[in-house]
C-alpha cells in the first residue's frame, strides 16, 4: 500500500531526533534590561548646610577691604548674615579663637591656622601738606633722612631701619593719632595706603615709599574650624564661582 513504510503522525517514535524551537531571534533572545540608575559620585562634596540659623563672623584688620567679598557672599549665602568684627593687628591671633575667619596682616605664624596671602599693600609716607616730601612723586628710605619719623603703638610694618631719621620726643602714638600729628608738621609716618586712606584728612598728603616694607593681608581661620563656610568663604575671596569645584 502507499502508506506502507510511514510513520504515524502522532507521536515520534523512540529515537527519534527531536525538534528544536525555530522561534524568531528576538523571541530566543530578549532584550537587555536598561541598567539600574545609581547616585552620581561627587567627590571632594562639601557637607550639607544646616539649616539651623546662623552668623558668619569675620574679622578685619584695619585697612582691610573686604567688600566685594561680602557682596559676593550675600548674593550666594543670602540666608546667613554676615557680622563684621574689628580687630586690632596686636590682638588678631587671640580674636581669631571667637571668629569664623578674619582678614589679618602677616606675619602671622600659628600652626594651628590655616593662612591665605590675598594681596599686598604699599607703604606710604604720610606728611603734612606743607612739607617738601611731597614734591615728588615717590620717595625713597634716602629721603627721609633727618625726618622725625614716628613709629605708631599699633603699627602694621614694624620699625624701619632709617638711617639718619630722627626718633619722636614725645611717647608712642596710635595710627589714628600719628595722622594730626603728622598734619601739625611735628613729624612723618610711614603706613599702608589703606590706613593712609582710611585716615584721610585736606592738612595731610602722601608718597608711596618705593623701598618701603610692604604689608600683606591674609585669610586666617582655625584649622579646627574649617566649616562648610569658611569653605565657601574661601572659594569667594579666590574668585570662584558657585558652580566651580573645589
Amino acid at each position: 500500500m502507499a502508506t506502507q513504510g510511514r510513520r504515524p503522525a502522532g507521536r515520534a517514535g523512540k529515537g527519534s531526533p527531536v525538534r528544536r524551537n525555530r522561534a524568531a531571534p528576538a523571541q530566543r533572545f530578549p532584550p537587555p534590561q536598561p541598567p539600574k540608575k545609581t547616585a552620581k559620585v561627587v567627590f571632594d562634596a562639601p557637607e550639607p548646610e544646616s539649616d539651623e540659623p546662623r552668623t558668619f563672623r569675620l574679622g578685619v584688620v584695619p585697612g582691610a577691604t573686604p567688600g566685594k567679598w561680602i557682596d559676593a557672599w550675600k548674593q550666594r549665602m543670602p540666608h546667613v548674615p554676615v557680622e563684621i568684627v574689628s580687630v586690632e593687628v596686636a590682638d588678631q591671633r587671640k580674636a581669631l579663637d571667637d571668629l569664623d575667619a578674619a582678614l589679618v596682616r602677616m606675619p602671622l605664624t600659628d600652626e594651628t591656622l590655616h593662612v591665605i596671602t590675598l594681596y599686598d599693600e604699599v607703604p606710604v609716607v604720610v606728611a603734612s601738606i606743607d612739607s617738601h616730601l611731597l614734591a615728588v612723586d615717590e620717595l625713597t628710605i634716602a629721603d627721609l633722612a633727618g625726618e622725625i619719623v614716628m613709629t605708631p603703638i599699633d603699627d602694621p610694618l614694624g620699625p624701619i631701619d632709617i638711617p639718619g631719621a630722627v626718633s619722636p620726643s614725645f611717647a608712642p602714638l596710635t595710627v589714628a593719632e600719628a595722622i594730626p600729628t603728622a598734619a601739625a608738621g611735628t613729624g612723618i609716618v610711614v603706613l599702608p595706603m589703606s590706613l593712609a586712606r582710611m585716615h584721610h584728612r585736606k592738612d595731610v598728603g602722601h608718597r608711596p615709599l618705593v623701598d618701603g616694607p610692604t604689608s600683606t593681608v591674609a585669610l586666617a581661620w582655625r584649622r579646627e574650624h574649617t566649616t562648610p563656610d569658611v569653605e565657601t568663604f574661601i572659594g569667594i575671596v579666590r574668585g570662584r564661582t558657585s558652580n566651580s569645584s573645589r
